[in-house]
């Protein structure tokens, strides 16, 4: 798989956001990790079995520079054929201060069910937090302008420049969470090519470290194969780790 030039380039500037501040600043260094494992299995008029892992580790640094890394996996049946094998990869280093926020992102993803071997994403953007506080409720927004590179199963490829829009909620009462992140993401040259993603996660805490998790996933993406579905919506329960 060939990554564009201009996608190279722009690596090392995003590696250079979170870190090349950490050596002027002896802070601390906080490291959270938290993991889900949830799962789906319905018979009947559809039989069918999805498995989702997903993992994110956040690299706190000093007041002013953090650097989340997210992973995800999922693999799904239906009738007992290989429906969905997705991998997620992004990392999203990021600087703060007061409600200001300047994101860089660098991602890779692959995808069966929309035919996809391999799609890189590089790019910078601002962003605003309407609300946060020390419990870590937030409502904020962001816009990153991105240059994606997708390449199919057919062996076609797709070089393009995108907004990427972000809406980020996070809420917590007692031992309620509540995690939801949207994504809209038009191609610069032609609004009519666009992608959605909508993740929501409710967790209920038994203890500070284990809960009990209800995620909803929806994915829209306006240009596929012939044959691929646009759009997929995924209801799942498990369970969930993390660190403080």
């Amino acid at each position: 798989m060939r990554v564009p030039t201009q996608l190279i380039l722009l690596f090392p500037l995003l590696l250079l956001l979170p870190f090349g501040a950490y050596a002027q600043r002896p802070d601390t260094t906080i490291i959270r990790y938290g993991g889900q494992l949830t799962g789906q299995y319905t018979s009947g008029g559809v039989n069918r079995t999805l498995l989702t892992t997903t993992h994110n580790v956040t690299l706190l640094r000093g007041k002013h520079f953090g650097a989340p890394v997210n992973g995800s996996f999922s693999y799904g049946k239906q009738e007992k054929l290989l429906k969905e094998r997705e991998f997620l990869f992004n990392a999203t280093p990021y600087y703060w201060k007061g409600h200001f926020r300047a994101y860089g992102i660098g991602g890779y993803e692959r995808s069966n069910l929309r035919g996809i071997t391999g799609r890189v994403q590089l790019g910078l953007g601002p962003g605003w937090a309407f609300y946060s506080d020390s419990l870590g409720r937030e409502v904020s927004l962001s816009n990153l302008f991105i240059r994606e590179a997708t390449y199919f199963q057919d062996g076609s490829e797709r070089i393009v420049s995108r907004s990427s829009l972000r809406l980020k909620l996070v809420y917590s009462y007692r031992v309620f969470s509540l995690n939801s992140t949207t994504f809209y993401l038009p191609n610069l040259s032609g609004f009519t090519d666009y992608r959605v993603n909508q993740l929501t996660s409710l967790a209920l805490r038994f203890t500070p470290r284990f809960a009990i998790t209800a995620n909803y996933l929806y994915t829209f993406e306006s240009r596929v194969l012939e044959g691929k579905s646009r759009d997929n919506t995924n209801l799942t329960l498990g369970v969930a780790f993390s660190t403080k």
